[in-house]
């Protein structure tokens, strides 16, 4: 894994969280004093949406893979989307500020509707903002899988997501292969049936860097294992002919 894109994720996450929680929260607000006869389509959906979508944080941080997490983005982009415009439709161009002693009713009474209009415009800013940062994820999510699979990791959209390398890191497990997680990999793996390859003896193995080239020997396979930690991947020279899985 690469603690760099584990660190952004759990970053972004916690501001989807908090954003998430201030809308739930207006929401409930809402609901105690219009439901059930009074905005109730509204008010419902203001409900539902962040309520997903705190279950689906908290569970996509312990666990998700490039492929789900990017099924979820879309839909939940989608959905914010909604909750934006259905917010922008119902307040419009309304100033709050010019607002005085008007009140708007509710299943017990009457409520401020300069109150209700600030209200509406932090859910309105919130909503939008939501949106933009899962549009955002999104296309970051499909740069790096997309370039994980460029660099040898062609099941990178089935693996752990915190497996996957930020921009300018290498794909690479921490202290070594995966054991048990992920998938193998024909790079990975040098011959079927054998153990990971390792450099043999009176052979070097030099880590590649952008822009690098690697001047093959004579009678020799190049071999390129996968790097650790987001490192440049293991350049071995092996004698004879090595075929491809």
């Amino acid at each position: 894994m690469t603690q760099l894109f584990r660190a952004m994720r759990l970053y972004g996450n916690i501001v989807l969280l908090l954003l998430t929680a201030t809308v739930l929260g207006i929401a409930a607000y809402w609901a105690s004093i219009f439901l059930p006869n009074i905005r109730h389509d509204y008010s419902i959906f203001s409900l539902i949406i962040p309520s997903l979508t705190i279950v689906i944080i908290l569970i996509g941080i312990q666990w998700s893979t490039p492929r789900t997490e990017a099924f979820f983005l879309f839909v939940f982009g989608v959905l914010w989307l909604a909750q934006a415009a259905w917010t922008t439709d119902i307040i419009g161009n309304l100033q709050c500020d010019a607002l005085t002693s008007q009140q708007i009713p509710t299943k017990s009474g009457s409520l401020s509707e300069r109150s209700w209009c600030y209200e509406m415009r932090v859910v309105q800013a919130f909503s939008w903002m939501i949106f933009c940062l899962y549009a955002i994820f999104l296309w970051i999510l499909i740069s790096l899988t997309t370039r994980a699979r460029a660099l040898g990791r062609p099941y990178a959209w089935a693996e752990p997501i915190v497996e996957l390398p930020w921009f300018g890191q290498w794909p690479g497990y921490e202290g070594g292969y995966p054991n048990g997680g992920g998938m193998p990999y024909p790079g990975a793996y040098g011959y079927p049936g054998m153990m990971p390859m390792q450099p043999m003896p009176g052979y070097v193995g030099s880590q590649i860097q952008p822009g690098y080239v690697v001047q093959q020997n004579p009678g020799h396979s190049v071999v390129i294992q996968p790097g650790v930690n987001g490192q440049p991947p293991t350049v071995t020279q092996v004698p004879g002919t090595v075929s491809s899985m």
